[in-house]
């Protein structure tokens, strides 16, 4: 079987899996965007990945995206999912349609100087921390309304919804607390009217988890190894 089949048939398999987990939740499938996380694959696979006609490519650091961006920026939209340090953001911003990791003031000033500059609106996930694991970035969930409040005065970033990374479970059942917590966190935010905008936006969810992440609300899933493979 060739590469091309065997990522069609993951495709397939991938989006049977999702249908079905909407179906659980009273979702329609329509309303779960799929990121083909490309970090750990070839040049040769992101390609493939694009033409098989999954258009929203993610990827964790600018250096190992650069080849693939330069060879495909306009073909995807692209999608960075990764701790972003401050001194990337020149790269990133401008090339990248979403980012789904600012979680801290320092980074949010660069990203709307940055945008500013070039004169666009980048919607950004908000990154929390929900399971409090010292191995994960993002901010303290209470930190959210404080942070939102600050970015209120930044025209060039649009808050696009909540990220977190859930901890790697052998019973996938066990992330349910994680997930479901962001989306109280996204409603919060709403609640408290902080900005003149609802939010709906909740990138969570990946290869391991991805179903469960969906029955609690995921709008955005972010899948490497189940769905793209890993060469």
């Amino acid at each position: 079987m060739t590469q091309q089949s065997l990522l069609t048939n993951r495709i397939e398999e991938v989006q049977e899996r999702v249908a079905a987990a909407c179906g659980r939740a009273g979702r329609s499938p329509a309303d779960v965007q799929l990121i083909a996380v490309t970090k750990y694959v070839s040049l040769e696979s992101t390609g493939q990945v694009l033409d098989a006609g999954l258009t929203h490519i993610g990827e964790n650091r600018w250096q190992d995206a650069a080849p693939k961006w330069e060879a495909f920026g306009n073909r995807g939209t692209w999608h960075f999912i990764g701790h972003l340090q401050t001194n990337k953001v020149k790269d990133v911003v401008g090339r990248f349609a979403y980012i789904h990791s600012l979680d801290r003031l320092s980074l949010a000033k660069e990203i709307e100087k940055k945008a500013s500059a070039l004169g666009i609106v980048v919607p950004c996930f908000l990154q929390l921390n929900v399971s409090g694991e010292e191995s994960k970035y993002g901010m303290e969930p209470e930190a959210l309304l404080p942070f939102v409040k600050e970015l209120r005065s930044m025209s060039s970033i649009k808050v696009e919804g909540l990220m977190t990374m859930a901890p790697y479970e052998s019973e996938p059942e066990e992330t349910r607390p994680v997930f479901r917590a962001l989306r109280e966190w996204r409603d919060r935010l709403n609640e408290a009217a902080v900005l003149d905008y609802e939010v709906h936006g909740l990138s969570m969810g990946m290869s391991n988890d991805f179903e469960v992440a969906i029955e609690e609300g995921a709008t955005w899933v972010r899948l490497g190894s189940v769905l793209v493979g890993k060469e």
